[in-house]
């Protein structure tokens, strides 16, 4: 079975460089009204581990959707309005975590994602509309603008279906390297040949990775940065609360050398941390689980 001639469609959006001047506006509106770090890592979704976005579009989405079955059914006005200004409020927040998110997207899931958040902004219009009208009586136009609305967040909800899961926007991109790495110990290379105190990129079994020598001590991540694949290695070394890290060089996640962890977004994922020893002056790395 082919794919439908309008998912071809959404796939254009990617490549649309008209959309860019665009983007680079609304993006730098979200880094100004956004820019503490702090707050950034709790939309991002850092302290869970994964992005927060998608958990919280199931309370407007989830809500929105209650009202139109309840709008279907006799004597529940006011449980659809109550229901439809609780997806209006939460909305809010639902667009302020995918902004941020957004804001650190490679070009094409930017473009996307755009029209994502505007088709989304349009839904949340036509539902504050609804519940406005409702509010006066008017149920019946009430009903019409929240009925567009739920096609409109529909199709916004599509094209963030398109960004998570044919872009890769939001996942793991350092998921696969436990399943494509050899269990068991395998060689670095000679302790000697690393330098202190500086990033170097090795490759293992066609695997990157970045590995930082401090004295006896060897700690090795995977290079490939899990937020988009970033090279670990043409990062900096620094210090966050007394610990080495990593900061990736495209977006400026960072990484605890010593367990992977994230220290800051937009990456919410941890890096695949390699265990090391060093035998006959010669370094070996074992992923744990691997294989």
């Amino acid at each position: 079975m082919r794919e439908m001639k309008f998912v071809k469609l959404v796939s254009r959006l990617e490549d649309a460089a008209a959309l860019d001047p665009l983007v680079a506006r609304v993006r730098k509106v979200v880094n100004t009204v956004i820019h503490s770090q702090p707050v950034r890592d709790v939309l991002y979704g850092v302290p869970v581990g994964h992005p927060v976005h998608p958990l919280l579009v199931l309370v407007p989405a989830g809500a929105w959707l209650s009202a139109a079955v309840l709008d279907l059914l006799p004597g529940n006005e006011r449980a659809a309005r109550t229901l439809i200004g609780v997806g209006v409020v939460s909305a809010l927040p639902t667009a302020a975590a995918g902004y941020t998110d957004w804001s650190e997207l490679h070009e094409q899931q930017m473009r996307v994602g755009l029209v994502h958040a505007g088709a989304n902004a349009i839904a949340t219009a036509l539902y504050a509309a609804s519940f406005v009208r409702r509010g006066r009586g008017l149920s019946g136009s009430g009903k019409v603008l929240s009925m567009l609305g739920l096609a409109v967040v529909s199709g916004g909800g599509y094209l963030g279906g398109h960004l998570s899961y044919r872009q890769a926007a939001g996942v793991n991109h350092a998921e696969d390297v436990p399943h494509r790495f050899p269990s068991g110990w395998q060689p670095l290379g000679p302790l000697d040949d690393l330098p202190q105190n500086e990033l170097v990129k090795k490759v293992v079994a066609e695997t990157p990775l970045v590995a930082l020598r401090r004295g006896d001590r060897v700690d090795v991540l995977s290079n490939a940065c899990s937020h988009l694949s970033g090279p670990l290695d043409e990062g900096e070394l620094e210090s966050a609360g007394g610990e080495a890290c990593v900061t990736c060089p495209w977006h400026s996640s960072a990484f605890s050398l010593e367990t992977g962890e994230v220290l800051r977004g937009p990456a919410t994922a941890p890096q695949p941390r390699f265990e090391t020893r060093v035998t006959d002056g010669q370094v070996e790395v074992l992923l744990p689980n691997a294989g």
